[in-house]
């Protein structure tokens, strides 16, 4: 409430011509007037995003694609492998031609190699509205019109876990969404211990929408109550001052080694929670045997641990004796199984839980990814929210969504997954929309390489991203500013009616527009659309909520209302622990979902996988690229503070936190001293991989040895042409390998890399990448 009054009547829609919105990253009104957009945060968000301010440059930007274009050499010799991707001039046509020469490609495909020759993962989170979600809307409509396609599964963010956290504790939903919550650490811990922090620029974003920033607010009325916060990391910023986080440095990527350490104190000073691990987990007297030494020769005691995290033993051992006996919470973010071995912090973080015997206490055990997204640690909406169906996918095969490059490279290699054996697809043809793979993907060298043993790329993006350059067809689409639709996250309580702000762009068309045209052309119109328009589609998606708030007795305004009113408050469930509170009360009635039916320790199931890089307990796996002489530096490339992932890198938010166009390095003093580095230079990083420039903030709140760059800045090679050319605006995925965490569950590793660094002298590039690419223009078009 502000003064009185509800916040929801600043989102209905208003005479000065303000209407209600939502994104990724915050609830929003806005207007459109005069060639100006303004925007005003929703006033029930306690600590609004400013990555709202992106909008206003953004949404009639120079970036923005006008018109339908494909590339000049497929246009003229047809589909088929070709190195001119990304290098290639682009054509102008007409939407009846885009559509017919699609259409005509797609059926080309599907009738001469199959559904299992084009792959449509496109893999992005597009816009926050549930019916104009990208990635929904390709997929039902491959499922309608051609039977299927060549999936991806889990994410970039969380691939390790997904497929680890079933088989040793519950599936990654449940840890994440019905667990420890933020009002349970406001209330009831006495100490957070969190490895990979809790970064405020993380929990600023949820998929489908938040309405109220609450993570700071709780951590500092856990801190004002006498809750300690510690930060393990090499990045201090990973914490927010409100919760006076003592900072524990260490070397990127030893977090397991370091966790060993605190558990074996725990276990030589008998401060373990012995009769917690007789209970409630299996496989702890073969772990310890491990811990201790007596299967390899080595204890992993807090000495072992300090030589390779490069933390004090001391430290080690006190923070060990500070955690035992209290309500302790542990802490384990998405980043660090983004990295080689990804699957053993998890892991290990869930051990250092167990032997605590805090798990399925409020406030207290294991919060997997606390704080990595904004709808992690909240409550569940107590009605269903829109959900487009997608229908069946007649194709079984798939991807674990970071092995794209090696599907592309390989088609017909065997490589392990899960505890199987699967063969990589030959694909002919990638739809991509609503996504950005020159974001995600690590080593985009090796990615336009993939992209060019194609037939067929076809892209629906909004801006010339590197990914459109890239592509034989590219359709515009329209920005979510542009189109109606309803915002709704299963664990924020605020629906909202995204009304449109503005027209579209140019020629640009909703994604279900494009889809219907192509659905008319192969024959699957009525299949696809269900002979619905795009409101009607809405007003469908919507009856479920309605219908079952009608059910429980509360206010069920009709879609018209609901409109008219702008959004809606949903009833919320109670926030009761989930699945492991109940397993804590009573492990026999409420087992764990795993083999077991406990907390796995040592995994059966995962051992007799015989995966060398994943054996069947958590184990420290040093690993195999490591700083030497060549790149004597760590290169952290982490989720960026000024936008989500690369979406509108171009707008003024993001824009105006570079330096001189050039996204933003952290490094130490000390480290940049020794090169003749100083603030706001500009560097070129590199290892044999590539390099790209970047200015470069001094600081001492990241660890020596340690290069900070966030990931999103648009990739720009200085030279199109060239193979393996220089990025002058600091994409770090140039540097970044493209190789799974481990057998078991093949995630990304973009998380972590080794660099070199020199200050870069020479004439400054201009900045290309906001300016579309060179088009041919037909006469008539």
């Amino acid at each position: 409430m502000t003064d009185g009054l509800d916040p929801r009547d600043a989102l209905k829609p208003d005479a000065a011509g303000f209407k209600p919105h939502s994104s990724h990253w915050g609830v929003f009104s806005a207007r459109w007037q005069d060639g100006k957009l303004d925007v005003r945060p929703y006033p029930g968000d306690p600590d609004p995003n400013g990555i709202i301010d992106n909008f206003p440059r953004a949404l009639r930007h120079k970036a923005r694609i006008a018109e339908p274009m494909i590339r000049r050499g497929w246009l003229e010799r047809g589909p088929g492998p070709d190195d001119r991707r990304g290098r290639d001039e682009f054509v102008a046509v007409s939407w009846d031609e885009a559509l017919d020469l699609l259409g005509a490609e797609l059926k080309r495909v599907r009738d001469d190699h199959g559904p299992g020759a084009v792959f449509g993962g496109s893999y992005g989170w597009a816009s926050a509205g549930r019916f104009h979600h990208a990635q929904s809307q390709i997929h039902r409509f491959l499922n309608t019109a051609l039977g299927g396609y060549v999936r991806s599964v889990n994410s970039y963010s969380a691939g390790a876990s997904t497929v680890l956290l079933p088989q040793i504790l519950a599936p990654l939903e449940e840890i994440t969404k019905r667990n420890v919550s933020w009002e349970q650490i406001a209330q009831h811990s006495d100490i957070v211990i969190a490895f990979g922090g809790m970064a405020l620029k993380n929990s600023m974003i949820a998929g489908g929408g938040i309405s109220e920033h609450v993570e700071k607010g709780a951590m500092e009325r856990a801190h004002a109550r006498g809750c300690e916060f510690v930060l393990v990391g090499p990045l201090r910023s990973d914490m927010p001052e409100e919760a006076g986080a003592e900072w524990v440095g260490l070397q990127p990527g030893t977090d397991t080694a370091l966790m060993l350490g605190l558990v074996h104190t725990l276990v030589s000073e008998g401060r373990h929670d012995r009769a917690f691990l007789d209970r409630y987990t299996v496989g702890w007297p073969v772990f310890e045997r491990y811990l201790l030494g007596e299967t390899d020769g080595q204890p992993k005691d807090a000495v072992w641990a300090a030589a390779i995290c490069g933390v004090p033993a001391e430290t080690i051992v006190a923070l060990a004796r500070r955690l035992a006996g209290r309500r302790a919470l542990v802490v384990v973010s998405h980043s660090l199984q983004r990295a080689e071995h990804g699957e053993q912090p998890i892991w290990m973080g869930m051990v250092l839980a167990a032997a605590l015997g805090q798990i399925g206490l409020p406030g207290g055990g294991y919060a997997y990814a606390l704080g990595a997204i904004g709808y992690y640690g909240r409550r569940f909406n107590a009605v269903p929210g829109p959900t487009l169906p997608q229908g069946r996918n007649g194709v079984a095969d798939f991807i674990p969504v970071a092995r794209i490059a090696d599907m592309l490279l390989n088609p017909g290699t065997q490589y392990r997954y899960n505890g199987t054996t699967r063969t990589y697809a030959d694909i002919r043809l990638v739809y991509w929309a609503g996504g950005n793979p020159f974001h995600h993907h690590q080593d985009l060298n090796r990615l336009r390489r993939a992209f060019a043993r194609l037939d067929t790329l076809v892209v629906h993006e909004l801006a010339w991203t590197a990914t459109a350059r890239h592509a034989d067809i590219v359709l515009p689409c329209t920005m979510t500013l542009e189109r109606d639709d309803i915002g709704q996250s299963s664990n924020d309580p605020l629906m909202v009616a995204m009304h449109a702000v503005a027209e579209p762009f140019g020629k640009a068309r909703d994604d279900y527009a494009i889809f219907s045209g192509l659905a008319e052309r192969l024959g699957a119109l009525d299949a696809f659309t269900e002979g619905r328009t795009a409101r009607q589609w809405l007003e469908y998606l919507y009856e479920p909520t309605r219908r079952a708030l009608a059910e429980r007795g509360e206010p069920a305004p009709t879609f018209a209302e609901f409109w008219e009113m702008g959004s809606m408050k949903l009833p919320q469930l109670p926030d009761d622990g989930g699945a492991l509170r109940r397993f804590r009360e009573d492990p026999d009635a409420h087992p764990v979902p795993t083999p077991s039916g406990r907390i796995e320790v040592f995994s059966e199931t995962i051992a007799g996988y015989g995966e060398a890089d994943c054996p069947g307990h958590p184990t420290w796996l040093p690993r195999n690229e490591l700083p030497d002489a060549a790149a004597p530096y760590f290169l952290v490339a982490n989720q960026p503070a000024t936008r989500l992932h690369s979406q509108f890198d171009f707008g003024g938010h993001s824009e105006d936190a570079k330096r001189r166009g050039r996204e933003v390095a952290s490094m130490h003093p000390d480290d940049a001293a020794r090169h003749g580095i100083g603030d706001g230079d500009i560097v070129r990083l590199f290892n044999q991989r590539g390099a790209c420039l970047a200015a470069v903030r001094l600081t001492r709140d990241v660890v020596p040895g340690v290069i900070q760059l966030p990931t999103g800045a648009w990739y720009d090679p200085v030279d199109p042409n060239e193979d393996n050319p220089l990025c002058v605006h600091g994409n770090p995925n140039v540097l970044t390998r493209d190789v799974g965490t481990s057998a078991l569950a093949q995630g990304c590793t973009g998380q972590i890399t080794v660099v070199n660094v020199e200050r870069f002298d020479g004439n400054l590039p201009p900045i290309q990448t906001f300016d579309p690419p060179v088009a041919v223009r037909r006469q008539g078009v």
